[in-house]
C-alpha cells in the first residue's frame, strides 16, 4: 500500500488499508508514538497498544468507509474531520465522527499521529 501524498487523501487511504484486513498495512498509516482512541475514553499509544486497537477494529466484519468532512493543512501538519462506518451489507456495525491529526513525512507522504475515532461525536463532554 502506498501512503497518501496529500493530507486530504489520508481518510481514503486509511479505509482502503482497513479493508485489506492486514494489520501491517493499517499500521503503516499511523505513527505508533502518537495517540489512537479507537474506543471512547480509551486512548492508547505505542506499537503494541496500537496493534491491539487495530486488530479490534479489524475483528468487526464488514467494509469500512471514511468520508472526509474537512482537512486543513498548515505546512507539514494537518487536521481532518471524518465520518466513518463499518457496514456488512445493510447492517451498520459502527458509525462515528472522528478527528485526526496528520504529519507529513520527509518523503512527502502523510501518516496519522492522533486518531480520535469518536472525537467529533456530539455527546462527548470534557
Amino acid at each position: 500500500m502506498n501512503l497518501p501524498t496529500r493530507a486530504e487523501d489520508a481518510h481514503k487511504t486509511l479505509a482502503a488499508a482497513y479493508n485489506t484486513g492486514d494489520v501491517a498495512t493499517v499500521m503503516k498509516m499511523y505513527d505508533a508514538a502518537g495517540i489512537f482512541e479507537a474506543s471512547p475514553g480509551k486512548p492508547v499509544s505505542g506499537k503494541e497498544k496500537f496493534e491491539e486497537a487495530v486488530k479490534a477494529i479489524l475483528s468487526i466484519k464488514g467494509k469500512m468507509e471514511i468520508k472526509t468532512v474537512y482537512c486543513f493543512q498548515a505546512g507539514d501538519i494537518a487536521v481532518g474531520r471524518s465520518e466513518w462506518n463499518i457496514t456488512d451489507g445493510d447492517e451498520v456495525k459502527v458509525s462515528a465522527k472522528g478527528i485526526e491529526v496528520m504529519k507529513q513525512q520527509a518523503d512527502g507522504t502523510w501518516i496519522i499521529v492522533i486518531d480520535h475515532a469518536f472525537g467529533a461525536e456530539a455527546n462527548l463532554v470534557a
